[in-house]
C-alpha cells in the first residue's frame, strides 16, 4: 500500500500511511473543530498504544548498537505510555453514549470481551505491564528465610 508520495523500494510504506492518515485526521478536526468522543480517544488510544510497542521494539534493538540513541527511544517509549494513559483517562471522564452502569473503571476480571471500554482497558493494562516490566527491577535472587 503506496501512494504516489512513496518512493518505489520505501522500507515504510504502512508506517508512512498511517502517519498521513494521523495528518488528515488533525486537519480535519481543525476544520470541525467538534469535541472529541469516546470512540475518537479510543482509536487515538490503539494508535498510541501501537507506537508504544513499536517504540518498545525499536529502543531494544537499537540500545546494544547505539546506547546514545537507544536511551532517546526509550524516554519516547516511557512518553508513549504517559500519553496513552492520559487518553485513557480521558476517555473514562467522557460520558458513555449509552448509559450501562458499567463503565466504573477497568474491571480486570471482565476485559477479554465485552463493549468499548473493556478494550480500551485491555490495552492500557497490556501497556502498563510492558512498562513495568522494563522499568521494574526484577528479583532475580533467592528471597533470605524470616528468622524471628
Amino acid at each position: 500500500m503506496t501512494n504516489a508520495h512513496t518512493p518505489p523500494g520505501d522500507a515504510h510504506p504502512y508506517l508512512r500511511a498511517a502517519t498521513a492518515g494521523v495528518r488528515h485526521h488533525a486537519r480535519q478536526a481543525a476544520r470541525t473543530s467538534t469535541p472529541a468522543d469516546r470512540a475518537h480517544l479510543d482509536v487515538l488510544h490503539s494508535h498510541l498504544t501501537g507506537l508504544h510497542l513499536l517504540m518498545d521494539r525499536l529502543a531494544d534493538t537499537t540500545r546494544p548498537q547505539h546506547p546514545a540513541a537507544g536511551r532517546h527511544l526509550a524516554s519516547a517509549h516511557l512518553r508513549l505510555w504517559q500519553a496513552a494513559t492520559s487518553v485513557h483517562d480521558a476517555f473514562h471522564t467522557l460520558p458513555a453514549a449509552e448509559s450501562t452502569g458499567l463503565d466504573s473503571g477497568c474491571p480486570p476480571d471482565r476485559l477479554p470481551e465485552g463493549p468499548q471500554f473493556l478494550t480500551i482497558c485491555q490495552r492500557q493494562l497490556a501497556s502498563g505491564h510492558a512498562i513495568r516490566r522494563k522499568t521494574t527491577p526484577a528479583d532475580h535472587g533467592p528471597r533470605p528465610a524470616h528468622t524471628a
